[in-house]
């Protein structure tokens, strides 16, 4: 039985969020774009003209429909290709490895923020009694969610669970987490997802993924597994386009009670 096809009375049993741009503002994409323009601007200038890169060019929008979701080489080298930088299988390397240093080096400086809304979500699907994983492509994960205090939110936001305990990190909510690891297939292929799902120990077709790019959705998809996509840039119809269970701007948007019944939707 397909994720489309389950008997929309019975309640989800998990919930898999990708990481960057669902639960945190995370600093690659300017790592992206920022990499790859110092090495236009420095050792790669020479072949410069021969590209289609600009420094305007590298947009929210491409780095949402080409690099997001992908494993650190594989967007590397959608990048380069994306760009037509010349020999790009000879250059993903130096470019990857450059990104992975300046990325490390704006967490490490805190220069990422966790989405308030994202945090309401997660709060209040685990509250439903739904499991919860973390799948990423993103080796950096762990270093972001270790440094959100689920409980500082809470508090500061008059949240009360009494699941959270003192200096709970958004790390350690989680039921399951399979970021960073070294799949065969990355997305849009589902094998992330179908992992998580048989961590927490529920069938795919009981979970539900958010996800904000497109090849997350296809994922979700690929596996059986009702998609919600979130649009926080300029993407809603290409989200749409891959027909998700539901599409929004903001968490806040989604139809709680109804989730609890096993629907994705909006509120009212």
């Amino acid at each position: 039985m397909s994720a489309g096809e389950r008997d929309q009375r019975e309640g989800f049993s998990g919930a898999i969020f990708d990481v960057d741009g669902v639960l945190v503002d995370s600093p690659h994409e300017r790592a992206w774009r920022e990499t790859l323009q110092e090495l236009m601007e420095g050792p790669w200038s020479d072949v410069r003209d021969q590209t289609a890169w600009s420094p305007e060019a590298f947009t929210p929008q491409v780095y949402q429909g080409v690099v997001s979701g992908k494993p650190r080489m594989s967007g590397a080298l959608a990048a380069l290709e994306h760009f037509e930088v010349p020999d790009a299988q000879e250059r993903v390397e130096p470019y990857a490895e450059r990104k992975q240093s300046m990325v490390v080096e704006l967490i490490e400086a805190g220069e990422f923020t966790a989405y308030p809304d994202a945090l309401r979500f997660i709060l209040a699907v685990k509250a439903s009694g739904v499991e919860v994983a973390a799948a990423s492509s993103s080796k950096n994960a762990g270093l972001f969610l270790e440094r959100i205090r689920l409980d500082e939110f809470a508090s500061e936001n008059g949240l009360v669970y009494d699941f959270l305990s003192p200096g709970q990190t958004l790390l350690d909510f989680f039921d399951a987490d399979v970021s960073g690891r070294d799949f065969a297939q990355g997305k849009p292929d589902p094998e992330m997802f179908v992992t998580a799902a048989g961590e927490l120990g529920h069938p795919p077709q009981e979970c539900f993924v958010i996800e904000d790019a497109v090849a997350g959705v296809q994922a979700a998809k690929a596996g059986e597994m009702f998609a919600l996509g979130l649009a926080r840039a300029d993407d809603y119809d290409a989200l749409a386009a891959e027909h998700p269970a539901l599409v929004v701007t903001t968490l806040d948007d989604v139809d709680l009670e109804a989730l609890r019944e096993g629907r994705l939707t909006k509120r009212g």
